[in-house]
């Protein structure tokens, strides 16, 4: 390239603002691109690559290769210098592309032997979008000016793409965010929905990429950035009481907003041609890809505050606040990259189901998601770039798939499932006052899992008998202080007496693992399911368990109080547990307080450990609830926050079922009341299962009681054990085959 480069960069791109303004349709746009780049770089050969889907690139415009290879010319990731540079996000520069590991001739384009190549990515926020490659005869590496030029052309290009500038008749690529999008995540709360989306941080939009005036985009910059210092100085104004790692976290905003480094490479894409907007993205681009490359965790959360910072000056920039002036569907469903559980909660039950890019099914969010009973897929990958407000939705959250724009075939066949799903709720409605009594007469007591007041009045509609499970974790949750004990005695009474008398268990503080406190200190464990967590957490800060357990006391007021400690691994746990249980009840008599007229005290049997405790632990325990979702992993070695593995893992196995088995007997032994806690709990076929060997108390979300009760009511259960005991005399690594057969021949 000649010399000035800085002159010959905002050339380039003042050309492809022409190009951009212009009436041509989307391919001769894009070929029009091409000729430039290769005309302003003096190279022989300009092509752009773009995804057809994950996994593969095509050639869409090509200056200097044959054109009768557009859109015919394909790769996959990984494969060849071009698909390096798609899966790397990296630069390849080089003077000899035929000696370069990985190098594919593609003899279909009609390419001679171009000794020098140029590739570049084109993404944008560190999502890869495709490939734009200059190559030449003449063997040369390209100058840092080149490449800088080449990337900040590879933006632009990048935010045409997202803008749809290359669709229309003869189109390179297929209209953004209005074809239809099939998006796979993991299931975090089941149940269908269908309505529109709305977006919790909706996407900020650059719609100017190039700048017509760099002297005016370099004082937007300026303008806009002193509005962000002035805001993160307030922020700090205001949380001069907050804790020490808040501060922390505004200290490094200001330093940050504050950086001379950064300022002045945002001024240097400004000059280069950039408008104030696209420089700001820029830097947020290359943040992200250190942030994924990033092995420090420090250095990670340093990087996210940058790109935090980046959206706020984008939001200025644009005035494209969260505030967008659009107003939420009455079909809300909202969609996110991440969100906590306060700003969940203050959605509430209006929003017809959840969509998150990042999370996990034990998250705050999911916990929150299964209290307000709506159904939620985590893990959708691309969902807050594809989705934008309005757009037609429909969220399965049984199958975890989300239909993003659907075409009228899935429309049709979503609505029917919807329909059935409302026919099945009316028969289940016609024996929620039945008890769950088999054929063969034996009774199965339904529970269901709480953790908020919106929950009770689904005891009455759900037809449960009681709370088997009452998430107390989630007061501390949403809160950014702990709440007193005063707050935590007026909400457990709450739910004592919305409960009507009806048996509830509250679960002592399950935190730790995913679920950290706002407040509290997080601990970098390399494993935090196996961490220090729930009982652990208790017995190594016994004020926080007391002050708990005295709210509880004095909440039952005189009533019946029963309580479970989580998580517990041996007996010595439970006893150092009791014994706090016993020295609160004297210092509760002591001051006075009436105490619980009685009073249960269990565990959570969650770690295969506690199922070989010693014979004294089962005496003395008032009450154990198995805990299916923690003991099937541990028992399996199979984290249940990861996809990989945690489906190739059945409850129904035999070995897990044995394990149970084991259980029951050691309870009826010592005549220890048992029930079952989780997600197996509400699916019938398991259910099912649980109840032929003995388990007579199952715990579930609401809206499984139903379903579940109304296979019980069906089923022989004499028959269905000896069904499972004929699989597991076959040798069967499952009894589902069987089981699934017997329920064949039953309807």
């Amino acid at each position: 390239m000649p010399d000035g480069t800085e002159s010959e960069s905002r050339k380039l791109l003042k050309r492809l603002r022409e190009v951009m303004a212009g009436s041509d349709a989307g391919q001769t746009r894009l070929d029009k691109i091409t000729h430039l780049i290769a005309d302003s770089m003096g190279t022989e050969v300009c092509s752009v690559y773009l995804f057809r889907d994950s996994e593969t690139l095509e050639l869409c415009a090509t200056e200097g290769l044959d054109a009768g290879a557009v859109h015919h010319t394909r790769m996959r990731l990984g494969e060849g210098l071009v698909g390096r540079v798609a899966r790397t996000g990296r630069v390849v520069n080089t003077p000899d592309a035929p000696a370069e590991p990985g190098f594919r001739y593609m003899p279909e384009t009609g390419e001679e032997r171009y000794s020098s190549f140029l590739g570049i990515p084109v993404q944008r926020l560190g999502e890869s979008l495709g490939v734009l490659v200059v190559q030449s005869r003449d063997a040369r590496v390209f100058s840092a000016d080149e490449v800088y030029a080449l990337e900040v052309v590879a933006m632009v290009i990048a935010e045409m793409t997202e803008l749809g500038a290359f669709v229309g008749e003869g189109a390179a690529l297929s209209p953004l965010h209005q074809r239809s999008v099939l998006i796979r995540g993991i299931s975090g709360q089941e149940g269908a929905a269908e309505g529109h989306v709305w977006l919790h941080e909706p996407r900020v939009v650059v719609t100017n990429p190039i700048a017509e005036d760099p002297q005016r985009e370099g004082e937007r910059l300026h303008e806009a950035v002193e509005q962000l210092r002035v805001g993160v100085d307030k922020m700090l104004e205001l949380s001069r009481g907050a804790d020490k790692e808040q501060l922390e976290v505004l200290e490094a905003y200001r330093m940050f907003a504050n950086s001379k480094g950064w300022m002045r490479r945002m001024e240097e894409d400004i000059a280069r041609g950039l408008s104030a907007e696209a420089a700001v993205e820029k830097e947020q681009s290359l943040a992200r890809n250190r942030i994924a490359q990033a092995q420090d965790s420090y250095l990670r959360e340093r990087l996210s505050d940058l790109d935090d910072l980046s959206n706020r000056l984008l939001r200025i920039l644009t005035g494209q606040g969260n505030n967008t002036g659009a107003d939420m569907p009455p079909d809300p469903i909202l969609i996110a990259r991440n969100i906590g559980p306060g700003d969940l909660l203050e959605y509430g039950r209006g929003l017809r189901a959840v969509v998150l890019e990042e999370g996990s099914v034990g998250s705050h969010a999911a916990i929150v998601a299964r209290a307000l009973a709506i159904p939620l897929v985590v893990r959708a990958a691309r969902i807050t770039t594809e989705a934008l407000n309005g757009d037609q939705i429909m969220v399965d959250g049984d199958q975890a798939l989300v239909h993003l724009r659907p075409d009228e075939t899935v429309v049709s066949a979503f609505r029917d499932k919807i329909a059935m799903r409302a026919e099945a709720q009316q028969r289940y409605a016609s024996i929620r006052e039945k008890p769950a009594t088999t054929l063969d007469g034996q009774t199965v007591e339904m529970h269901m899992n709480a953790g908020l007041m919106a929950d009770l009045p689904s005891l009455d509609g759900s037809g449960a008998e009681g709370v088997g499970l009452f998430r107390t974790e989630l007061q501390f949750l949403v809160r950014n202080k702990m709440p007193r004990r005063s707050e935590l005695v007026a909400l457990y009474a709450r739910v004592l007496d919305a409960a009507k008398g009806k048996r509830v268990v509250f679960r002592t503080l399950d935190i730790g693992s995913d679920k950290v406190l706002p407040y509290m200190k997080p601990n970098d464990e390399p494993n935090p399911a196996l961490g220090w967590r729930a009982i652990r957490v208790g017995l190594d800060k016994p004020g926080v368990m007391r002050m708990q357990l005295q709210a509880l006391i004095r909440a039952a007021n005189g009533r019946p109080l029963t309580v479970m400690f989580p998580f517990v691994a041996q007996f010595e746990e439970y006893r150092a547990a009791r014994a706090e249980v016993d020295k609160t009840i004297a210092r509760e008599k002591r001051l006075g307080h009436p105490l619980p007229g009685t009073l249960e005290i269990g565990a959570m049997l969650e770690t295969p450990s506690l199922a070989f405790a010693p014979q004294k632990f089962f005496d003395e325990v008032g009450f154990l609830s198995i805990g299916g979702n923690d003991l099937k992993q541990f028992f399996f070695a199979a984290d249940r926050e990861n996809e990989r593995v945690r489906r190739r893992y059945d409850t129904l196995n035999v070995s897990f079922l044995s394990l149970i088995e084991r259980i029951v007997e050691r309870c009826e032994c010592s005549d220890t009341p048992l029930s079952f806690c989780g997600e197996d709990a509400g699916r019938p076929i398991e259910a099912l299962c649980l109840a032929a060997i003995g388990i007579r108390s199952l715990s579930m979300r609401p809206a499984s009681i139903g379903p579940v009760k109304s296979l019980l009511l069906r089923s022989n259960l004499a028959d269905v054990r000896k069904v499972i005991f004929d699989a597991r005399h076959r040798g069967d690594q499952s009894v589902r085959p069987a089981v699934m057969e017997y329920l064949r021949d039953l309807s």
